[in-house]
């Protein structure tokens, strides 16, 4: 047999040949610590309602939510980020549903945190694309474009409403220009300093939405592309960056997650907070499909997805699996 230098003495498939050699020199591990728990929950519904475009994941009741938030604790998942379903009719223009200290996501709020306590932290969707009738991330002008400074005025009262109804993190997840500094002065100035905040730093406006949209009920008309990021733009997301961490960002995300793993080795690569990313519904949604279908093994890629975004630098991942994968981990 012919030998190239120092073929065959180097033979990295030596590395490879059972399952606990794979496991020892493995470089990314996952830990049911990365994980953080999207959970939606619905106004006035005694039931969980089943959400079609997202097997497996529901619109929670009150009820249904405290007991999902108990199992992520015993799974060791550390958060769980809510995202509030108003009743029917109580949509408008302003949001003000989103704001009510009794709407549903600020009653989800104190709920969770009743029944978990610090055991669990508890995330908010600080965002106003629930709670409006035309579906926006924030209010609009006159001639109907997103007035991205009034926004931030309903930003910094809905951060407050969070905090007083136990979050201990609010994610502002709009993409308003200054919407972090705002949030920031808004809890410092109640007292909040102990409130942390998780940036949607990279949010960039994908297809891969698609099913969250019948989770929250949007009611969106058009897209959200004045506002969100281009899918064409790496440069943008390290001055987005910038301009997080210059206005108190405790924490920086990218969203969507698998599409963007660029973006998110760039980030975790420049960022001095933890690094978060969300494997978003379409994500989820696929893997899904392709598994009901017998396409794909679904446990196997679904732990491939969720290595390969902590290995481009995720230090957490919010994840609708997360539960589940813990409590393999375990």
């Amino acid at each position: 047999m012919t030998t190239y230098g120092s073929f065959p003495g180097t033979r990295p498939r030596r590395l490879r040949t059972t399952p606990v050699m794979r496991r020892m020199v493995a470089e990314t591990r996952l830990h049911p610590a990365d994980f953080i728990l999207p959970a939606f929950v619905r106004e006035r519904v005694s039931e969980p309602v089943p959400i079609a475009a997202m097997p497996g994941v529901v619109q929670h009741s009150r009820d249904t939510l405290k007991k999902a938030a108990a199992e992520a604790v015993e799974a060791g998942v550390s958060g769980i980020m809510l995202f509030g379903v108003p009743e029917d009719g109580k949509k408008d223009a302003a949001g003000t549903a989103g704001t009510d200290p009794d709407g549903i996501l600020q009653v989800a709020l104190r709920d969770v945190r009743a029944e978990v306590g610090d055991e669990l932290l508890v995330m908010s969707d600080l965002c106003l694309d629930e709670f409006t009738d035309h579906g926006h991330c924030g209010v609009l002008d006159d001639q109907g474009r997103v007035d991205n400074d009034a926004t931030l005025e309903r930003y910094a009262e809905m951060a407050q409403v969070q905090a007083d109804a136990g979050a201990h993190v609010v994610g502002p997840s709009g993409m308003m220009d200054g919407q972090i500094g705002v949030v920031r002065d808004a809890l410092d100035q109640i007292g909040r300093e102990d409130v942390a905040i998780l940036a949607y730093t990279a949010k960039y406006a994908s297809a891969f939405y698609g099913p969250f949209r019948e989770a929250v009920g949007s009611s969106l008309k058009g897209d959200r592309k004045t506002y969100q990021q281009d899918a064409a733009n790496a440069r943008e997301s390290l001055r987005e960056l910038a301009l997080d961490l210059e206005e108190g960002a405790d924490m920086v995300m990218v969203k969507p997650a698998g599409p963007y793993l660029d973006i998110l080795a760039k980030v975790a690569e420049a960022s001095d907070v933890p690094v978060a990313a969300y494997q978003i519904s379409g994500e989820y949604s696929m893997i899904e499909a392709a598994a009901e279908k017998g396409w794909i093994d679904r446990d196997r890629a679904i732990l491939e997805s969720l290595t390969g975004i902590k290995r481009a630098g995720a230090r957490n991942i919010l994840t609708y699996w997360a539960t589940e994968v813990a409590r393999t981990l375990r």
